[in-house]
C-alpha cells in the first residue's frame, strides 16, 4: 500500500495525502467497519446480501474520499459524489428501516475515516460515539420476535370489528397476534385484512419479516 501511494505521489495525484495518515485512516476504517458489521449488525437474523452492501458503500465511499482529498479536484466533484450516493436506494422488500440505519452509519463512518489531515483521535472519537450509541439502541432483546404478514380476503362483511380475528383464527387454522382491516367492499361483500403471525424458523433464519402473502377465505 505505501509502495502504491509512493508512485501517486510521483506522479503529483496525491500531492496533498502522507502515506501513513492514509494508512491511518484506513486502520481505523477496516476496524469500525468490523464492529459495525462483523458484531452489532449480525446481533440478529438479516438479509444475507446486506453485509455486502454496507462492506461496499463503506469501502467506496473512504477510496472516493481519499481520492477526492489528495489531488486538487472541482467543487462539482463532490457535488457529484453526493449526488451519486443520492441515488442509492434498498428497493428489495427484504431490506428493512434497520437496514437503512446501518447504511447510513457505514456512511458516516466512511465519511470521518475517509478525510485526511485529521486528528487520529478525534476520528477514534467519533466512531465510537456511533459505534456506542448503535449499540445502545439497537438492542436485540428490546424487539419482539419475527413476524410474517398474511392478506385476507373474507367472504363477508362484519357488523361487529371483535369479530373478525375469531373468524381468521377460525379459518385459518392458527390465532393470529394482530389483525388490521384494510378494505371493506360493500359490492362484493367481502373484508379484506392483513394477519400478523410469528414466523416459522426457516423464515426467521432468512429474513426478519417476510413479505405478505395473500389468501382468499370462502366458507
Amino acid at each position: 500500500m505505501h509502495a502504491a501511494v509512493t508512485v501517486l505521489a510521483a506522479k503529483g495525484i496525491t500531492a496533498h495525502i502522507a502515506p501513513m495518515d492514509l494508512m491511518t485512516r484506513g486502520a481505523l476504517d477496516v476496524v469500525a467497519l468490523l464492529v459495525l458489521v462483523g458484531w452489532l449488525y449480525r446481533r440478529r437474523p438479516s438479509v444475507p446480501a446486506m453485509p455486502l452492501v454496507l462492506v461496499a458503500l463503506n469501502v467506496g465511499l473512504f477510496a472516493a474520499m481519499s481520492t477526492i482529498s489528495a489531488g486538487k479536484f472541482p467543487a462539482g466533484v463532490g457535488f457529484g459524489l453526493f449526488g451519486i450516493l443520492s441515488l442509492v436506494r434498498l428497493r428489495s422488500a427484504a431490506f428493512t428501516l434497520r437496514d437503512v440505519a446501518y447504511t447510513f452509519v457505514a456512511l458516516v463512518i466512511a465519511l470521518c475515516t475517509g478525510l485526511p489531515q485529521r486528528d487520529s483521535w478525534l476520528v477514534i472519537v467519533l466512531a465510537t460515539v456511533v459505534l456506542v450509541a448503535v449499540l445502545v439502541v439497537d438492542d436485540p432483546r428490546s424487539y419482539e420476535p419475527p413476524t410474517r404478514t398474511v392478506k385476507l380476503t373474507l367472504d363477508r362483511i362484519y357488523d361487529d370489528p371483535s369479530l373478525i380475528a375469531q373468524d381468521v383464527a377460525l379459518r385459518f387454522g392458527q390465532v393470529p397476534l394482530s389483525v388490521v382491516v384494510d378494505e371493506v367492499d360493500y359490492v362484493r361483500e367481502t373484508t379484506r385484512v392483513s394477519a400478523r403471525y410469528p414466523a416459522a424458523p426457516d423464515e426467521r433464519a432468512a429474513v426478519p419479516e417476510t413479505e405478505p402473502r395473500e389468501q382468499v377465505l370462502t366458507s
